[in-house]
């Protein structure tokens, strides 16, 4: 695990369990009666345990800590607890639950945006290389590179006790100009236009990063989930590019 400041880490905890033992809790299970602020001091252990199972490695994480992470999910929380449906709520049969899937995804979401905003140079860990080399003409081997650097997947296995994973990693991380040109011209002859613009200008290819209701005025969308179709388009391109791109093509550049 990367190291981080302890001694922030016990007064975030020590703070935490203040206001846990002052605050409101649910009656039988209903939180419609609890505020905003009540809803969220009851689900910051929610945070702590999402925050711990995201990989804390340099790659999978950037610079960020663990520290780093439990504010950037409170952040994620705090906004989520704003959106709840207060009536949804009410017809639900398990209000926990109901409330602990909609903040999950959304801390989760909130952390991994901002991993991904602290994130350094794009590099897939060096174990996932050896199993693309190792395996050339598996189209799974094909799909790893392209979440790799799409989708950002874990840096390394969990495995901490196996030596073997100990080593230091001393590959030099990519050329960002030469990754951007070359995945440009997969696109340009994979995908359609749409799906070309929406995934250069959501990853900054040869551009700044554009949001996702910033693509949609871009291309045309000009519906009200507009972000939920830009998405789409994302997944659908990315799983177009891994479907026609040959291993080899991948095997060549790295």
């Amino acid at each position: 695990m990367r190291k981080y400041n302890i001694a922030n880490y016990v007064r975030y905890k020590k703070d935490v369990e203040a206001q846990l033992k002052k605050v409101k809790k649910p009656v039988d299970g209903d939180y419609t009666p609890l505020t905003n602020e009540e809803i969220q001091i009851n689900f910051l252990p929610l945070v702590e345990t999402l925050a711990r199972k995201q990989s804390t490695s340099d790659q999978a994480s950037g610079v960020l800590s663990i520290n780093d992470l439990l504010q950037e999910g409170a952040l994620g929380l705090c906004a989520a607890v704003t959106k709840l449906d207060r009536d949804l709520l009410i017809k639900s049969d398990d209000q926990e639950k109901t409330i602990k899937s909609f903040l999950s995804k959304r801390i989760k979401g909130a952390i991994r945006r901002a991993v991904d905003n602290c994130r350094g140079d794009i590099r897939i860990p060096e174990h996932k290389l050896n199993e693309i080399r190792k395996n050339p003409k598996d189209e799974k081997m094909v799909a790893m590179f392209f979440n790799s650097v799409f989708s950002s997947i874990d840096a390394k296995p969990n495995d901490d006790e196996n030596m073997a994973y100990q080593v230091i990693d001393k590959s030099e991380p990519y050329n960002i100009a030469l990754l951007n040109t070359y995945l440009l011209s997969l696109m340009k002859t994979h995908l359609n236009s749409v799906q070309y613009d929406v995934l250069r200008m959501s990853y900054g290819l040869d551009c700044d990063k554009h949001s996702a209701n910033e693509i949609a005025a871009q291309v045309g969308i000009n519906v009200n989930t507009a972000h939920v179709r830009i998405s789409q388009i994302k997944r659908d391109a990315i799983q177009v590019l891994i479907a026609n791109v040959d291993s080899s093509q991948v095997l060549d550049y790295l």
